[in-house]
């Protein structure tokens, strides 16, 4: 039997979501989009597609596919810190123990986000503007570790060369945990192995 029109039940407006919280749905159907189809399925009416928004939504979030990825690598990043604060915050007073939470810490992250961040990275190194991008995170990164593996230094000192060289183990390293050619276990007992020597040079 039908239900008469006047007693029917009444559906609940829906909620409009806040900014941010389209922000974060945005973002995780990008992540999800790069896992699935690569990289270069990203595009911004894709994503709009998929989030079951207009386009214009999107663009007012990014402007640009260069703003989306930028964005992206500033999820990962935001996340990336949050993880290395809090076991860096936790870990022991020995060098050989700070090594082991950055190593332990930016492999964990990279491995976490899947095979999607090297992709994002890569398409990050493509244009001026995304490599700048990029490079000022990588900048924050070794000034943070400079800060606290200095001390541990024959000289007080680690030479800009030798930072870069860190950093470009530790992507070289998670990238290879992510596609298996290597387990996690042993890109972090390289990459602390790396930071140590590195340190122990000065």
């Amino acid at each position: 039997m039908s239900t008469p029109l006047d007693s029917a039940v009444p559906v609940p407006p829906r909620r409009r979501m806040t900014r941010d919280d389209r922000l974060r749905q945005l973002l995780e159907q990008a992540w999800r989009l790069v896992r699935e189809e690569g990289t270069d399925a990203l595009t911004l009416g894709r994503l709009a597609e998929q989030a079951g928004v207009t386009k214009p939504v999107v663009y007012d979030h990014f402007g640009t596919r260069a703003g989306l990825l930028a964005a992206l690598y500033q999820d990962f990043d935001a996340r990336q810190s949050v993880v290395m604060d809090a076991r860096l915050a936790a870990s022991g007073p020995t060098l050989a123990e700070k090594a082991q939470v950055i190593a332990d810490a930016y492999v964990a992250c990279v491995i976490k986000q899947g095979r999607e961040i090297p992709g994002v990275m890569a398409a990050l190194a493509g244009s001026p503007e995304l490599a700048r991008i990029k490079r000022e995170y990588d900048v924050v990164f070794l000034e943070q570790c400079r800060a606290l593996l200095a001390p541990f230094a024959p000289a007080g000192v680690l030479a800009q060369a030798g930072l870069w060289g860190m950093l470009g183990a530790a992507e070289g390293l998670s990238s290879a945990a992510t596609t298996g050619d290597i387990t996690p276990e042993q890109a972090v007992q390289e990459l602390a192995a790396t930071i140590t020597a590195m340190v122990m040079r000065g």
